[in-house]
């Protein structure tokens, strides 16, 4: 039994060490910019050892994408966006508006949670081959998610099936981080106004706008 208490004690300090760490990176990095954050910075500013950080992120790209990992999800657990509840229940609504519009809110807030780290990764990429890679496959994940979305809406027979590939597609491209990023810098919009532009786009897209 002490055994058993002891293990949960270590569990648990682990995973404050890590949302402390977590959560100092994410202010430093939005602070200063991906070049200008050291894992000593963060380090001071979570109030743990320097080894620490080095032994649980071996990079600053490494802890970067644990940033955006958890930014991302709205949580520590490891667990794929695709997979998680709130997803499925946006894939699985009994009508067409009441998916596009669960789906788009799930859209505002990943952005909403993540857009400033998106634009420090955007500056790492550049520089952080280990970065690029894993952006890549995120824009990946996020197109095969959203189009994946459209063709399961004409499939279950709530979109018309014509041209549904085409749907797909642009609809996966609308869905996309970059999308939103170039929406905040050209248009000024709240990100109320990005969740409602995206809902009818996709709608009007769909071909189920009334």
């Amino acid at each position: 039994m002490a055994e058993d208490v002891n293990r949960d004690l270590r569990a648990a300090r682990r995973a404050d060490t890590e949302v402390r760490i977590i959560e100092a990176a994410t202010e430093l990095f939005v602070e200063r910019g991906y070049v200008a954050t050291t894992l000593a910075d963060v380090a001071k500013r979570a109030g743990v050892g320097a080894r620490t950080v080095y032994v649980r992120f071996a990079t600053k790209a490494a802890l970067l994408q644990r940033c955006l990992d958890v930014a991302i999800a709205g949580d520590y657990h490891r667990v794929a966006v695709p997979d998680r509840d709130w997803f499925q229940q946006a894939m699985n609504a009994p009508t067409a508006p009441e998916r596009i519009a669960r789906m788009a809110g799930i859209n505002r807030q990943l952005m909403d949670r993540t857009g400033s780290l998106l634009q420090v990764a955007q500056q790492a990429e550049a520089i952080e081959p280990e970065i690029a890679e894993r952006a890549q496959a995120a824009r990946a994940m996020t197109h095969q998610a959203i189009g994946g979305f459209f063709r399961k809406l004409a499939a279950d027979g709530l979109m018309p099936d014509e041209n549904v590939e085409w749907v797909a597609e642009t609809g996966a491209v609308l869905g996309q981080a970059e999308t939103y990023l170039l929406l905040a810098k050209t248009t000024g919009w709240s990100i109320e106004e990005y969740e409602s532009w995206l809902a009818e786009t996709w709608s009007r897209l769909a071909g189920t706008h009334s």
